[in-house]
């Protein structure tokens, strides 16, 4: 798969899974174009990419295309703390 073909359905399952958790009450839907890709890697004929949006949430995204089986996992994490360290 193609880094452009990954990257759109990558921002597209993303936006799904958003829109599908975020609390209706707020009456915001997150876009397409409000997701962007932080990382990617493609080895062979397998890819990862980490994705975040603009909304301030702390939420990141890792999703992985397993070329092997044709399937792709997300995985949705929130940062908790960034911390600085002193050596």
């Amino acid at each position: 798969m193609d880094f452009n073909k990954f990257q759109d359905i990558c921002k597209e399952e993303v936006t799904k899974y958003f829109n599908s958790r975020s609390d209706k009450t707020d009456k915001f839907e997150l876009k397409k174009e409000d997701v962007f890709v932080v990382w990617y890697c493609k080895t062979l004929q397998n890819a990862k990419a980490l994705l975040s949006t603009t909304i301030s949430d702390g939420m990141y995204y890792e999703l992985t295309y397993n070329g092997d089986k044709d399937e792709m996992y997300l995985d949705a994490y929130k940062k908790w703390e960034n911390k600085k360290i002193i050596f």
